[in-house]
């Protein structure tokens, strides 16, 4: 991959899009290494009791998940140096109704990412990530900056 020239970046310069698929087995795994085990992760009734419109992924995990985009874009995710966002809406990951879940293809996020403002004196630029699923958007000024 080419390094990304700092000079040559703009201002609301699109660094492209992905969808990623989110689905249970992902959730069970991300419970695993994270540690959160809550049942609104994985407890379909669990979750509708408490009001949720069912299973949802970890806030963490998507705002993880999101940020791919510029890690690839970067090719260097140590350049991500500050990231932060808001969370708005749950992502609800479907039963994969009696498919294997790790085959199931999930929940899809749609992430694009454009440059929202760049310093030029520090070698940075904030990178604003759009994050959906469902159509409705679940993350909200999801801003990276990234260091050159």
């Amino acid at each position: 991959m080419t390094p990304i020239d700092f000079a040559t970046l703009e201002k609301g310069q699109d660094i492209g899009s992905t969808t990623l698929h989110v689905n249970r087995a992902d959730l069970i795994r991300y419970a695993g290494a994270s540690g959160d085990f809550n049942p609104i992760h994985w407890n379909e009734r669990f979750a509708t009791e408490v009001g949720l419109p069912g299973v949802i992924a970890h806030g963490m995990f998507t705002m993880g998940a999101a940020v791919t985009l510029v890690e690839d874009w970067t090719g260097d995710p140590g350049s991500i140096v500050d990231y932060q966002t808001r969370f708005t809406k749950p992502v609800v990951v479907e039963d994969p109704a009696g498919t294997n879940p790790s085959d199931a293809e999930g929940t899809a996020l749609e992430v694009s990412g454009a440059i929202g403002a760049l310093d030029e004196e520090a070698r940075t630029a904030r990178v604003d990530l759009t994050v959906v699923a469902d159509g409705q958007k679940v993350l909200v000024k999801a801003q990276a900056l990234v260091q050159f």
